[in-house]
């Protein structure tokens, strides 16, 4: 049964889908074109099957700086029964993280979400407000390199970059920038790296003291994400250093973080288990990352689980959580063993990714671990606070940024599986619809950074 706050909750929501914040006056959306180039869409995420008794498919795709002191505060009352935790968490490291240079600053853990703002500037405008006022402090947002060097080696089009880079400033938030998505010109990785790396020098020397960090490459544990080759650690390690050096001698400042990887259980033509890519990631570094990345980016959605279920539980109880370890939010655990064995205990681990989707479309992929696990939208909202929660509670210092997904593209509809792992519901400018998620983590956040209650909230 659902709590009176969060009845409370979703009547606030449902009023503000109504109403909303006082909103800008409409302006004309600006229609697409293919200049300079497509526009980025995210791809679905990946999800396994429904559990059975076969192997578990390949996923389709799913889902520094000094550390802050989180202010001491108590902790909301879980509008459900909180499943008791029963793996001990990766131990922290014994000092907290101190990353030399000018870093900009993280807390443990951080808040973020990745946001779509490359082709409508007032959207831009209004959804970095939005998250600004919820409390959110970074932005994550996908420079796809084919959208910004589509025509032809050095040929750069820093237009659309220019805007969004300004417009966060100017909201005063912190950038995350992901790179992958190679021009048709430069190839698939891993030979086109030598082109990446000259793209990267050119990006990070444009944005200088403007980007806070950048996240090289999405899910190279996957073929389709690897020239349809099969995923190769070593390759990648390899552009990982590559691009290390390119972005450090032109600003030795900005975060480099590891592409997360896709949770998968298939291996190894088409696809290899996290797990695995990590281990023999650090084997080809030689054991050790020191020129390779600052912090190590993870991918955590939960899946039909609560976050705090181990992957103990999640891999004991297949008919409910589906019998693998990386059905756990948790699961970011198992990476930060890794981590620790390779001597990296003092480097923190990035949330690129993590969420849990409300899908209702029985014949969806996507089922099984939303609507068919229970999952609604109230819940998928107490689901990311206690997720951030948690975290708090276990995992600092280590921790830093935790990006959910997302801030929704305007143009998803319930067709688009993205549509159901979004905080709020894909908006017209006029037409602001809040959804459970945005108002719950905006009243939390608000708190931890003890600010002002959050202004989203009903009286």
């Amino acid at each position: 049964m659902m709590s009176k706050k969060f009845a409370w909750l979703l009547a606030a929501a449902l009023a503000l889908s109504a109403c909303g914040p006082a909103a800008p006056a409409a302006t004309p959306t600006p229609t697409k074109t293919l200049t300079p180039a497509v526009q980025p869409t995210e791809a679905p995420i990946d999800t396994p099957a429904p559990p059975t008794d076969t192997p578990v498919p390949t996923i389709e795709e799913p889902p520094t700086a000094t550390a802050t002191a989180i202010p001491a505060t108590d902790t909301p009352a879980a509008e459900a029964t909180q499943p008791v935790a029963t793996d001990t968490p990766v131990a922290a490291a014994t000092n907290p993280p101190q990353p030399s240079g000018g870093f900009a600053s993280m807390r443990s853990p951080d808040f973020g979400a990745q946001a779509f703002l490359w082709w409508r500037g007032e959207i831009a405008d209004r959804d970095l407000t939005l998250m600004k006022n919820s409390g959110f402090q970074w932005v994550k947002q996908w420079f796809a390199w084919d959208d910004i060097e589509a025509a032809g080696k050095g040929q750069y089009d820093w237009s659309i970059p220019d805007r969004i880079v300004q417009q966060t400033e100017e909201h005063g938030l912190k950038l995350l920038v992901r790179v992958d998505r190679e021009p048709a010109w430069a190839g698939p990785p891993p030979q086109n790296t030598q082109h990446l790396v000259d793209f990267l020098n050119a990006l990070a020397t444009r944005y200088k003291g403007r980007i806070d960090a950048i996240q090289i490459w999405n899910e190279p544990n996957l073929a389709r994400e690897w020239g349809n080759q099969p995923p190769n650690p070593a390759q990648y390690a390899q552009m990982l250093r590559a691009s290390y050096q390119a972005i450090k001698s032109a600003d030795p400042n900005m975060i480099v973080i590891t592409a997360g990887m896709a949770p998968t259980g298939t291996c190894c033509d088409v696809a290899m288990p996290d797990d695995r890519f990590y281990r023999e990631m650090y084997q080809a570094m030689g054991g050790n990352s020191d020129g390779y990345f600052d912090m190590l980016g993870v991918h955590g959605a939960g899946f039909a689980a609560p976050p705090e279920i181990s992957p103990d539980e999640t891999a004991a109880n297949k008919p409910l959580y589906g019998g693998e370890r990386f059905f756990a939010f948790r699961h970011i655990e198992d990476i930060r063993q890794i981590m620790v064995e390779n001597g990296d205990a003092d480097k923190r681990v990035v949330v690129l990714e993590f969420g849990w989707t409300t899908d209702d479309r029985p014949e969806s992929p996507y089922y099984w671990h939303g609507a068919g696990a229970g999952i609604d939208e109230a819940t998928k909202a107490d689901y990311l606070r206690r997720a951030y929660e948690y975290a708090k509670n276990n995992w600092q210092p280590w921790i830093g940024l935790m990006s959910l997904i997302y801030m929704p593209d305007i143009d998803w509809t319930p067709n688009d599986e993205q549509y159901y792992w979004s905080i709020m519901a894909p908006s017209q400018i006029d037409q602001l619809q809040l959804k459970n998620s945005i108002v719950v983590l905006c009243a939390y956040f608000n708190e931890q950074l003890g600010l002002p209650r959050c202004q989203y909230a009903p009286p």
